[in-house]
């Protein structure tokens, strides 16, 4: 029996270690003998769309290798949502055109919980239209919003980007509040789950020290109550740092920064929750204020990523190969904290992408403050362990040595398709 090929793809928002699966998933393909090529989407599942293809079979096996130690998505990727089979056949029939010109029996797709939704359709279509296709969804995304695993891939390393930010930026402004800025605001990725926002809790060792506010979209934001926690900061600290989820909302559910636009999934855009903040606070207090936005900074920080994260990251890409050769189909590898043992350990199992599929994992109210500033001791508890360890990349001239594919298209055996 001929190998069929393999088909991968990255979705969504880009992470840290998002390459590090992907290095998981062609260098373990490569080794069996039952696949053929590694094809990967250029642009996610746009790519697949348009029939571009890139052939990994033409990439060496040290820059393979070198994908674990490189950010953001080699391949490309996108924000783009299959509609329902039901209403929008056009494009799941072109996918099924694309995996039958190439002859691919797999497709692994890389992404969080709209990603997964993606690839639980396309197994379901795919049988519909007798050619059943091998597909497993492989978890990413830095809000560590997915049901059913512990943790997801690419979290860790923003968490201990945040973390790392938000003590140094600390110490900064404590260095210059007698005469300068006294409040200072970082904004961080999270839109209905705050937890990169308590990811910077990890910072406070000591009761004064920074953040001395963490905004959570699962805590109604109150303004009134807010401005008044700055001022009594500054009076007993001398300075106050706020870390703000981009998610912060008021108790209706308006988002504090929206900015009245939708972006490709439907969801609010937003316009920046920390200037929106600082200006609440200029006009009550009078304080001089400052603020940052860690944007793709914290996505794309794989200088100070997490080895726990990567060793994850790297994991669920050899296991989703691994469950695709043991002849599992809509599934996808999920991380299992071991609860028996006193040090962190994690496991891979298994789960329906049926049961993640667009569903939001929030941050427990446990894992919060009584106060709804702060995290808990359960918090850090669960929290820590995913930031712990150093895996830095290779460096050359004083800069991360990070890898460029060839990026070999696989020559298009289709009419074009426009998406």
């Amino acid at each position: 029996m001929v190998p069929r090929n393999v088909f991968y793809a990255q979705s969504g928002g880009v992470t840290a270690v998002i390459n590090a699966t992907a290095c998981g998933v062609i260098e373990t393909a490569r080794k069996s003998k039952r696949l053929g090529k590694v094809y990967a989407a250029k642009n996610g599942i746009i790519g697949a769309l348009r029939e571009e293809l890139i052939d990994t079979s033409k990439e060496s096996r040290s820059t393979i290798a070198g994908l674990r130690f490189t950010p953001a998505g080699a391949f490309g990727s996108c924000r783009y949502k299959l509609a329902n089979a039901e209403d929008n056949r056009r494009e799941y029939q072109r996918l099924i055109e694309v995996f039958k010109a190439h002859d691919i029996g797999y497709f692994f797709y890389n992404g969080g919980g709209d990603s997964q939704d993606t690839a639980n359709k396309v197994a379901e279509f795919s049988r519909d239209q007798d050619f059943p296709i091998t597909c497993i969804g492989i978890p990413k995304t830095v809000d560590n919003d997915l049901p059913l695993t512990d943790c997801c891939p690419g979290f860790g390393s923003v968490a201990k980007y945040v973390a790392i930010s938000t003590r140094e930026a600390g110490l900064d402004v404590a260095s210059m509040a007698e005469s300068s800025t006294k409040v200072f605001v970082l904004e961080v990725m999270g839109r209905h789950a705050g937890w990169i926002a308590a990811a910077a809790g990890l910072a406070k060792d000591h009761r004064n020290d920074p953040p001395h506010i963490i905004l959570f979209p699962e805590i109604a934001f109150n303004r009134a109550a807010f401005l008044k926690k700055i001022k009594e900061t500054v009076q007993k600290v001398g300075h106050c740092v706020v870390v703000a989820s981009e998610g912060a909302q008021y108790k209706d559910g308006t988002f504090v920064a929206d900015a009245g636009a939708k972006d490709a999934f439907g969801h609010t855009q937003l316009g920046g929750v920390a200037p929106t903040l600082v200006d609440m606070v200029k006009v009550e207090h009078g304080y001089k204020c400052h603020w940052s936005v860690a944007d793709y900074l914290q996505r794309a920080a794989r200088h100070v990523a997490s080895k726990v994260d990567v060793e994850q990251a790297y994991a669920v890409g050899r296991a989703a190969v691994e469950f695709a050769l043991a002849g599992k189909n809509a599934v996808l590898p999920i991380i299992v904290r071991d609860k028996t043992s006193k040090r962190y350990k994690w496991h891979i199992e298994v789960a329906p992408l049926s049961k993640v599929a667009n569903v939001e994992k929030p941050l427990p109210r446990s894992y919060i403050s009584k106060d709804g500033y702060g995290i808990t001791a359960k918090g850090r508890s669960y929290l820590a362990p995913l930031i712990e360890g150093e895996d830095h990349p290779p460096y050359h001239n004083g800069l991360p040595a990070y890898v460029t594919l060839k990026g070999t298209m696989v020559r298009k055996k289709l009419r074009p398709f426009k998406v």
